[in-house]
């Protein structure tokens, strides 16, 4: 069993910076942030692969976004920049041991989630 617990989020301009945090309980191969706004289905948004290295992106997040993860720490960071009004969700921090897509329904571990506003 593992624990995830995210920190981080908060509200924000339009065109501002967040980084988002989440502390694992133990060790997982691909760790991810997923997102759902209300009235929408949970979406993944960045994930990345401790065996190779490899993080996945959902395009709407592409050159804005990075994922990242302290090993020693058994941390995962979001930095999200140039956030726009349709981030604005509920962001969850997942893991799984096997493949790192980006679908939701193939994550076993979820965190609690942390609540991004983002006013324009």
């Amino acid at each position: 069993q593992v624990q995830l617990v995210e920190s981080g989020g908060g509200s924000v301009q339009a065109g501002g910076s967040l980084r988002l945090s989440c502390a694992a309980s133990g060790y997982m191969s691909c760790m991810g942030w997923f997102r759902q706004a209300p009235g929408k289905e949970r979406e993944g948004v960045a994930t990345i692969y401790a065996r190779n290295g490899f993080t996945y992106y959902a395009d709407s997040v592409k050159g804005r976004f990075t994922i990242s993860r302290d090993y020693a720490k058994n941390t995962l960071s979001l930095q999200m920049n140039s956030l726009k009004a349709d981030d604005a969700a509920t962001y969850y921090c997942a893991a799984r041991r096997v493949g790192c897509g980006l679908e939701a329904r193939e994550y076993i571990y979820w965190g609690q989630g942390t609540q991004v506003t983002v006013s324009s």
